[in-house]
């Protein structure tokens, strides 16, 4: 019992760095989801960065900036990671870009 009781703080620390590191891995993929879903209807005229926060997980606190570069639309999309554990850094943060081609509405016809 007492070797337990030892070791329970420990594996408690192993299993919240555990879900850290699955809260880092989602805060990059909402990041590239949104990323891309600015990038696109920025690309179509519209508001890329309504867009890019639709796409993603309300709860998490993001960045997004759309740039038109001609022919293509890049969508930068910053998202603060929230954190777990009460010693470590909490400035976190993981960034994602995504280029898509505008659409060509002169052409049209």
């Amino acid at each position: 019992m007492l070797e337990f009781a030892g070791f329970l703080p420990i594996l408690l620390l192993v299993g919240l760095a555990a879900i850290q590191l699955g809260l880092v891995g989602y805060s990059a993929n909402q990041a590239g989801s949104a990323a891309r879903a600015a990038a696109r209807t920025a690309g179509q005229g519209d508001d890329g960065t309504a867009a890019g926060y639709a796409a993603m997980d309300g709860g998490l606190t993001a960045e997004i900036t759309t740039s038109d570069n001609g022919d293509t639309t890049t969508a930068t999309v910053k998202v603060h990671v929230p954190t777990l554990l009460p010693f470590v850094d909490s400035d976190w943060s993981v960034t994602r870009k995504a280029t898509m081609p505008n659409d060509d509405t002169e052409q049209g016809g």
